[in-house]
């Protein structure tokens, strides 16, 4: 017998089985999906570190 294993919605926080019939998984909806993903895309949300440092030179072959 296997365990049901859940999360809670990133947006909502409702309870979402982890599933493949989940199919918004972790969210519980394509709503919460794109509410999050407008929050990133207007730099709500963002991952904590250095951002990465600009070039001073114009070549395209630099290295990263």
């Amino acid at each position: 017998m296997s365990k049901i294993h859940t999360v809670n919605c990133p947006a909502c926080h409702t309870e979402v089985r982890w599933s493949e019939t989940s199919h918004f998984r972790p969210f519980c909806s394509d709503r919460c999906r794109l509410i999050d993903f407008g929050e990133w895309a207007k730099e709500e949300k963002v991952i904590a570190g250095n951002p990465f440092p600009l070039s001073d030179s114009n070549d395209e072959g630099g290295s990263l």
